[in-house]
């Protein structure tokens, strides 16, 4: 228990300790004149004459009233008697340790001050300790404090240049926070449980569709108006795949009998019917034009369907043809689609057969790049909006990694062990994280910051394998679907940025992500 100020020659003025004046008198004299005899008021109220007592009111007051004063206005954490004993060479740890104790409330205990200051003369005083290391810049040898003796003194970092042991109370920045329940929950029954089968898609008109069993039903973000687009099962059909076209306008299907429609969901009508494949489609992908539009406006949209046949057709809605080129190379399902955002030539492409395939379809009908290290089937897929042939792949419940791949180069950057099933794969356009789903057996949503890969955020909740993934129009939300027949939203990535629609240099407009290679 710290005794009272006046136990220490001093009065409490508006809260703040003062020294009396003889006391302070004879501090500034030095000790010179011997008249000078100032009191000590004890705690009895007794006065104390002894030579002892005298001399520490004249040389150690001083001390303590500066070492209260910096501990209260500055975080300064000084012992007096280790600071007079560096100056005079005196000792007096045994009378301090006498009068102060050692009790929860001694200001010399440490404090939880986050920005602390230290005089450049404490500084140096402590540098006298410090040990001495070789100086390579300068040569010689020097003490390792010795350069932060006038810098390092005003540091305001949380992190104390004299105590490197002690953990920063705060980090550099505040980090996102991300709602660990969804903000959502739909009830989707039918939602079918089957890892190959890619049955959620998000518009650019915030419009979801989803398919259920037989039928496609769509579900307005604005209004939550849901609409039953379509029903199979009048051919005896199943849905197994769905796609937003670019503009939003046009919903591709693909079924179990390899047949792929196209429906115009403003009107609700079939436009078309394409054939080709023997087997289910699994795999939908339109690929983005220069324009945005949709297929009836007239630019080069192409559909991109894979199929368990092991085929891959590219189609173009405005053809008779059912599909306008044939990619062959996959040696079972293929469960994985998509485009790249700034090489509108690029395709890639996963199977059941283990294999990431790259194509460039404007030079070849065979894979530039056939990646092989995965050790199960390869359904997650996602370019980089980012970063110019960056491309992002989960495998099964074999394999567990994400890996990223350099497309211009034909080489692997990096790998991660999940630990569970990669099922889906996003990539942020808003910033740069990307957000993965998991099946066996964790069954989680994993947000990390690339390229460190570090963890942002893990959100559970759904009781099945996370199957199904979806990104919002506007970049911030998330839809993830389960064989739990539930559908969750969740707020993940932070929203869009105001963007200079005239574009910049580095930026310009209408280039999703940068061209520096």
């Amino acid at each position: 228990v710290i005794p009272s100020a006046e136990s220490f020659g001093a009065t409490l003025v508006g809260g703040t300790p003062v020294v009396v004046e003889e006391a302070a008198a004879a501090a500034a004299a030095g000790g010179a004149d011997a008249d000078v005899n100032p009191t000590f008021s004890a705690d009895d109220g007794t006065d104390q004459d002894s030579s002892e007592r005298q001399d520490y009111l004249v040389h150690r007051q001083p001390l303590l009233y500066d070492a209260l004063l910096r501990s209260e206005m500055l975080g300064e954490n000084i012992d007096p008697a280790a600071r007079h004993s560096i100056h005079s060479g005196v000792g007096m740890s045994n009378y301090s340790t006498a009068h102060h104790g050692t009790g929860p409330l001694s200001p010399f205990r440490e404090r939880s001050n986050n920005l602390r200051f230290v005089s450049p003369h404490h500084a140096a005083a402590m540098a006298m300790n410090a040990p001495i290391t070789h100086d390579y810049e300068g040569g010689g040898l020097r003490r390792e404090s010795e350069h932060q003796s006038i810098v390092g003194s005003f540091n305001l970092s949380p992190v104390s240049s004299m105590g490197r042991q002690r953990t920063p109370r705060f980090t550099d920045r505040i980090k996102r926070k991300i709602a660990k329940v969804p903000t959502k929950v739909l009830d989707a029954p039918s939602l079918q449980d089957d890892f190959y089968l890619n049955l959620v898609d998000w518009s650019s008109t915030n419009v979801l569709a989803v398919g259920l069993g037989s039928c496609v039903y769509l579900w307005s973000a604005a209004t939550s108006k849901v609409t039953q687009l379509c029903d199979l099962s009048q051919t005896e059909d199943v849905v197994t795949s769905v796609a937003w076209s670019e503009g939003g306008r046009h919903l591709a299907v693909g079924s179990s009998r390899g047949e792929v429609q196209l429906w115009d969901a403003s009107t609700q009508k079939l436009v078309r019917t394409m054939g080709g494949h023997s087997a289910r489609i699994g795999a939908l992908s339109w690929k983005q034009s220069s324009s945005g539009g949709s297929p009836a406006a007239g630019n080069n949209s192409l559909l991109a369907s894979g199929s368990r046949d092991r085929l891959i057709h590219l189609r173009d809605p405005r053809s008779d043809s059912p599909y306008e080129m044939r990619l062959c190379a996959h040696k079972q399902e293929v469960c994985g689609l998509k485009w790249s955002f700034d090489e509108r030539s690029m395709l890639a492409s996963g199977g059941n057969d283990n294999k990431l395939l790259v194509w460039d379809i404007k030079k070849h009908t065979s894979p530039v790049h056939s990646f092989g290290e995965h050790t199960a089937a390869v359904k997650a897929i996602t370019w980089s909006p980012h970063q110019h042939g960056l491309l992002a792949s989960g495998g099964g419940t074999a394999d567990r990694c994400i890996r990223f791949w350099n497309c211009l180069t034909g080489h692997g950057i990096n790998c991660i062990d999940t630990g569970s099933q990669v099922c889906n794969l996003a990539w942020s356009k808003n910033c740069n994280e990307i957000v993965s789903t998991h099946g066996y057996s964790l069954n989680q949503i994993v947000v990390w910051k690339y390229p460190s890969m570090q963890k942002i955020a893990t959100l559970t909740g759904h009781t099945y394998r996370v199957l199904y993934l979806a990104v919002s129009p506007d970049g911030s939300t998330i839809v993830t679907g389960a064989g739990d027949e539930t559908l969750r939203f969740w707020q993940v990535f932070p929203g869009p940025q105001k963007e200079n629609k005239a574009g910049g240099l580095l930026f310009p407009a209408g280039m999703p992500g940068s061209v520096i290679r």
